[in-house]
């Protein structure tokens, strides 16, 4: 169910951001031009790395220290690989002061949500997120302040979440311009291998069968498809591996549509190819109108 609020009601002290890539990135830079009051700190690996997001003006300060940012963010966000994440939320927790709000942006739930039932301080709450929105480009220097303007974001709380941490998180992502769904983890990670892991799939295999001599024979329609295959194939190996039941049950979808079109064409089957290309023509012509980023 979709929620709006007022994006004013979202505050906080201090934000802590741990990964300052392209989603950390433009999270921090949706938070200046929006005029977030509070102290914005990046939490990396690379010093360096760090300090020129700090120069680009994403981040008021960056470290490499968790645990020391976290004992000073009333709200922190996970934008790590997802085989990253419930490591790193532990870690965070241990130093959490009371009320600490806890989310990600990683794109399965399943896993992450139920390897930290139960582990973390009373005092913490950590509610699943993932905004609907990327790119296959990687790095902050790519980040985009409008990148979740008029995105869904989906957020996945249980039974236990306190309604005050739902709002709150509910908040601080409208105050980014998305429009808040509330799944569970498993209807996040079904919806999710349909909509995003099995596409990905599909593109790096189709990515794979051009010829090295036919690569510059290749124009808009080849590029448009293959697009999100350029995306890092260590943060995709892992999210493919960690809803591995979704993405083979999607791909056996997937797998019966090429048959049908495989099978049309082979016996030549006019009326069926016409059929089987306006179903398709006609899911696509229904999808959001937004552009592309």
């Amino acid at each position: 169910m979709s929620q709006t609020h007022d994006p004013q009601s979202f505050s906080a002290d201090a934000i802590v951001i741990i990964g300052i890539g392209l989603i950390g990135g433009s999270i921090a830079a949706a938070l200046k031009k929006r005029g977030f009051t509070g102290r914005i700190m990046g939490v990396g690996r690379n010093p360096s790395r760090l300090e020129a997001a700090r120069r680009a003006g994403l981040i008021d300060e960056g470290t490499t220290d968790l645990t020391s940012a976290a004992a000073r963010g009333s709200l922190l966000i996970f934008c790590t690989p997802v085989d990253l994440i419930v490591d790193g939320v532990c870690t965070a927790a241990k130093s959490c002061h009371d009320g600490t709000l806890i989310t990600d942006a990683g794109s399965i739930k399943g896993g992450i949500c139920q390897a930290l039932a139960g582990k973390l301080p009373q005092r913490v709450t950590f509610i699943g997120s993932l905004p609907l929105a990327g790119s296959e480009k990687q790095g902050f220097e790519h980040a985009d302040a409008d990148l979740f303007d008029g995105r869904f974001c989906v957020v996945t709380p249980n039974q236990t979440t306190a309604s005050d941490q739902m709002t709150r998180l509910r908040d601080f992502w409208q105050s980014l311009g998305c429009t808040v769904v509330e799944l569970s983890a498993a209807e996040h990670d079904q919806a999710l291998a349909q909509t995003s892991h099995v596409p990905h799939v599909v593109a790096a295999a189709l990515a794979s069968t051009v010829s090295a001599s036919n690569r510059n024979l290749t124009a808009s329609g080849f590029r448009d498809t293959t697009r999100i295959a350029s995306g890092d194939p260590a943060l995709w190996a892992a999210i493919m591996l960690s809803n591995a039941d979704e993405i083979v049950g999607g791909l056996g979808s997937f797998s019966n549509g090429l048959k049908d079109l495989y099978n049309a064409i082979s016996n030549q089957d006019a009326t069926t190819l016409k059929n089987l290309l306006q179903h398709a023509k006609t899911n696509r012509d229904l999808l959001p109108d937004y552009e592309d980023r």
